[in-house]
C-alpha cells in the first residue's frame, strides 16, 4: 500500500477527475490497515479556520488520521495566511490533509494554499480539462499511443458519444481496442528469408461507425440525467437511470460526488433565480449544451430551494450510511445494502 503524504492539494477544472481522485484517496485510506479515521469537511463547515481547529483537536484514535476538505477554491488568500498556514506548518504526525479545489474561471485555490501544502511536504496535483474544441485532436493523439488509428470523424464521434471526461474517453478507447479483432500475425517473417526481423504490426483502424456502435454513453452525462430526474421529482425515471448506472459498473461512492455537485449547482441557480436573475443569464453561465442548459434551468425553476437543501441532506445521509459512518450518526436502516439505501433516498428526494 503506498504511503500517504502529509498534505495534498488536488485542483483544476476537470471536476470528474477530481471526484475520482477523491474517491480513490478515500478508498485507499479506508483500506489502509493503519488508518484510524477519515473525516470530511465540506459546505459551510469547510473553512481555513475550521480546518485549523480540526488539526489542533486531540484524538485518542491510534493510526493515521485522514482529513478530506472540499470547496477550497472558495477560500481567500488572507484567511489561509491568517487562520490555516500556521497549523499547516506544524501538521501532527500521522495526519494527512487532502484539499480539493474545483476550479473554474477566476475561482481558484489561493496561492497561499499552494505554499502551505508545499511547506508541509505535501503534493500538488493539477487536473486540467482539455478545451472542448481540442478534445477530438487529443483523443486521436491518445489513440495513436495505444496503436489505434482514428480519423477525425471517429474521434469526433467518440467525444459526442462518451462526453468530455478525459478519463472516460481513455477507458472507452481501451475497450474499443480490446473488443476489436486485432490483425493476425503470420509469424513467418519478411519475404526473402529474413526471418530475424518482423515488420511492425499495422495500427488498428477504428471507424466512426464502430465507435457509434460500441462506445458507452458517458457515466457523467447519465449521472446528470439522473439528477435531472430527481429535480423533476420523477421517481420512476430516476430509479431507472440509477439502476442503469449501477449495471454499467459505476460505484455508488463515485456517483454520489457527481450527484452532490449537480444538486449544489441547482441550489445555487435556484437562489440566484429567487434573487431576480433571469433564466437566460443563468443558462449562459452553464457549461453544457444549450438544450441541456435550458432543460436544467427549467427543472430548477420548478424546485424549491428548501427541497434542494433537503435533497443534499438525504444524499449526505446516504453517503454516511453506505460508507459505515459512526454508529451514533447512522440511520436505523444503515444495515441495508447500498442499492436499497440509494433507492430509499431516491424515494425521499422525489416525494
Amino acid at each position: 500500500m503506498p504511503d500517504l503524504k502529509p498534505a495534498y492539494l488536488i485542483h483544476g477544472d476537470d471536476h470528474g477527475a477530481l471526484s475520482e481522485r477523491r474517491a480513490r484517496l478515500r478508498n485507499l485510506a479506508e483500506a489502509e490497515g493503519g488508518v484510524a479515521s477519515v473525516e470530511v469537511l465540506e459546505g459551510e463547515g469547510a473553512t481555513p479556520e475550521a480546518l485549523a481547529r480540526t488539526l489542533c483537536a486531540l484524538t485518542l484514535a491510534l493510526g493515521r488520521r485522514v482529513i478530506i476538505v472540499e470547496g477550497v477554491e472558495r477560500w481567500k488568500q488572507a484567511e489561509v495566511e491568517r487562520d490555516l498556514a500556521p497549523a499547516m506548518s506544524e501538521l501532527p504526525s500521522e495526519t494527512t490533509v487532502a484539499l480539493f479545489a474545483r476550479e473554474e474561471g477566476r475561482t481558484k485555490a489561493p496561492a497561499a494554499l499552494h505554499e502551505a501544502v508545499k511547506a508541509a511536504g505535501g503534493q500538488i496535483v493539477s487536473q486540467a480539462l482539455v478545451k472542448p474544441w481540442e478534445l477530438a485532436k487529443w483523443v486521436r493523439g491518445q489513440a495513436r499511443g495505444m496503436g489505434v488509428e482514428l480519423d477525425g470523424a471517429a474521434a469526433k464521434a467518440l467525444v459526442e458519444q462518451v462526453g468530455e471526461r478525459q478519463q472516460r474517453l481513455l477507458r472507452e478507447l481501451e475497450k474499443l481496442l480490446l473488443e476489436r479483432d486485432l490483425p493476425g500475425d503470420a509469424g513467418g517473417g519478411a519475404a526473402g528469408g529474413d526471418s530475424g526481423r518482423r515488420a511492425p504490426a499495422p495500427p488498428v483502424r477504428i471507424t466512426a461507425e464502430e465507435v457509434e456502435a460500441r462506445a458507452a454513453h458517458s457515466a457523467e452525462r447519465r449521472a446528470y440525467s439522473f439528477v435531472d430526474a430527481l429535480l423533476a421529482a420523477d421517481t420512476q425515471g430516476a430509479t431507472r437511470l440509477f439502476l442503469g448506472l449501477r449495471e454499467q459498473g459505476e460505484r455508488l461512492s463515485g456517483l454520489s460526488y457527481l450527484i452532490a455537485a449537480r444538486l449544489r449547482e441547482a441550489l445555487g441557480l435556484s437562489l440566484r433565480m429567487q434573487a431576480g436573475e433571469s433564466a437566460a443569464s443563468l443558462r449562459r453561465g452553464l457549461r453544457m449544451p444549450p438544450r441541456a442548459a435550458e432543460r436544467f434551468v427549467a427543472d430548477v425553476a420548478k424546485a424549491d430551494p428548501e427541497r434542494l437543501r433537503a435533497a443534499l441532506g438525504v444524499l449526505a445521509d446516504l453517503e454516511l450510511d453506505s460508507r459505515g459512518g459512526a454508529p451514533v450518526r447512522r440511520s436505523p436502516t444503515a444495515t441495508l445494502d447500498e442499492d436499497t439505501l440509494a433507492l430509499r433516498a431516491i424515494e425521499a428526494i422525489t416525494a
